[in-house]
């Protein structure tokens, strides 16, 4: 299926309604206005399960575009960063530098055995204005002149959050959240979250969210106090959809989140999310993890480029702005960055834009932590491959080696991992590990959740027959 990021430029908020008959006339102040929030995720990896974009399908015979990042899957729609535009659909096929190659079907209707690749939004950019703008009309509305609230009495008890409540881990991880506000150059941008990642002032988020603010673009993070600090970015990694930026002048007093390990969580955990939805800063959110290894590929809605990651799943409510969030356990650990999610076409307000149907996705943080590791340490993204071109055709059967790779050049890069393991093209891979892979996608988001060095057991098919194969993952460094 595909995937989209959160969308299109939000509109300026309603003006403050009319006051009420009987209460005197006053000028109402108006709605604050959301600035066009991007969303600038870009699609990668393979999903392996039901989440982001799910590729379109279809036989394609052209060969797959020699640019890389290879571009989403062909009906993969994009993130969802307010003001980023309407979703596209991107042409080629992935890079062999990426460790996969895809070539780019034709559309049809999606099949995928039971939704492995679907169709996702990124949580992306969203402008506050809008939730401004509904906040202040919803207080006018409520602002009845006379006041009938009633005091509770004192009796009730001791009012105490005990530890492992919403309420403990929230407060002791909002302070250590913020809204980021990028720009582009030409004023171009958006909002979405952060979280604190060490005491030297580096800050986690997603890619799309500060894509904008990349190439001369102006970068902010705002904590929940108030206190605002101007930014930048020190890496980012698209196919990841990851980011660090770090705080300029940043105080000494900085707290980071502790962060859990995701693989160890299991379907039913609780979840709280903490995040900026339509502008709103701060706000917490809580669920369930509802699936665990779900392949997504997501993209900006230019046809660019694509992120994959093999997801948790969640429930907790996920809304554009909540992108670059922390998604924490019961204990408030960080197990996840908010990224994506699935929506219907329509999220409502008369925006256009899509909100949440309790499809949420994020990359797991033990991922996330080596990503964010590298981009501090080098500034550049690192990943696996396997070294081997495979199609992007949305089918059950696996990720088949293409016969042809990127720009007419070998589909298996000779002396290249795949090469060394035997592969051939033709081969159909089934499973990574215990893993098992139906796409192109999903094969590149499992790949993307291990390290170059690793050594992994591939699983194929080749004239009718199945195989096995132990094969160390090779390394590519950056997004081009």
């Amino acid at each position: 299926m595909s995937t989209e990021n959160e969308g299109t430029a939000v509109p300026p908020a309603p003006s403050a309604p009319p006051p009420p008959a009987d209460a005197p006339a006053a000028s109402a102040p108006q709605g604050a206005h959301p600035g066009s929030a991007p969303a600038a995720a870009d699609p990668y990896g393979p999903p392996a399960a039901q989440a982001h974009p799910d590729a379109g399908a279809g036989e394609s015979s052209s060969a797959p575009d020699p640019s890389w990042p290879p571009p989403p899957p062909p009906s993969t729609p994009a993130y969802g960063g307010a003001g980023h535009g309407a979703a596209g659909q991107g042409g080629g096929g992935w890079g062999a530098g990426w460790g996969t190659t895809h070539q780019q079907p034709a559309p049809k209707n999606g099949r995928g055995r039971g939704g492995l690749v679907a169709a996702v939004l990124v949580a992306a950019l969203v402008a506050g204005g809008l939730g401004g703008g509904l906040g202040y009309t919803l207080a006018r509305e409520n602002d009845s002149g006379g006041s009938t609230t009633v005091s509770s009495s004192t009796s009730g008890g001791n009012v105490k959050r005990d530890p492992g409540t919403v309420a403990a881990v929230a407060a002791a991880a909002l302070p250590s959240t913020v809204t980021i506000e990028a720009a582009s150059s030409s004023g171009e941008g958006g909002t979405g979250t952060g979280f604190v990642f060490d005491k030297q002032g580096h800050i986690v988020t997603n890619n799309h969210v500060v894509a904008d603010a990349v190439d001369g673009g102006n970068l902010s993070a705002t904590f929940p106090n108030g206190k605002k600090y101007e930014a930048e970015v020190v890496g980012n990694a698209q196919g990841y959809d990851v980011a660090v930026i770090k705080l300029k002048n940043a105080p000494s007093d900085l707290k980071p989140l502790t962060l859990g390990n995701s693989d160890d969580v299991a379907v039913g955990d609780s979840t709280i999310a903490i995040g900026a939805p339509f502008g709103l800063s701060n706000t917490v959110t809580t669920g369930i993890i509802s699936a665990k290894n779900r392949p997504v590929a997501s993209s900006d809605g230019t046809g660019s480029k694509a992120s994959y990651m093999s997801a948790l799943q969640t429930d907790a409510s996920i809304n554009p702005g909540n992108s670059g969030g922390p998604l924490l356990d019961a204990q408030g650990n960080v197990i996840g960055i908010n990224s994506a999610i699935q929506s219907t076409s329509n999220g409502g307000f008369g925006t256009g834009q899509a909100g949440s149907i309790g499809l949420g996705f994020a990359i797991p943080i033990n991922q996330a932590k080596y990503v964010a590791q590298e981009l501090i340490r080098t500034g550049k993204p690192v990943y696996a491959k396997i070294g081997a071109s495979v199609s992007l055709e949305d089918t059950t059967n696996g990720a088949k080696i293409t016969e042809q790779g990127v720009g007419g050049t070998e589909p298996v890069d000779p002396g290249g991992p795949a090469d060394k393991a035997g592969l051939k093209p033709g081969d159909v891979i089934t499973k990574l590990d215990d893993r098992v892979i139906d796409s192109g996608p999903t094969l590149i988001g499992e790949i993307w959740t291990h390290k170059p060095g690793d050594e992994v057991t591939l699983t194929y098919e080749r004239g009718g027959k199945e195989h096995t194969t132990e094969l160390t993952l090779g390394s590519r460094v950056g997004d081009s």
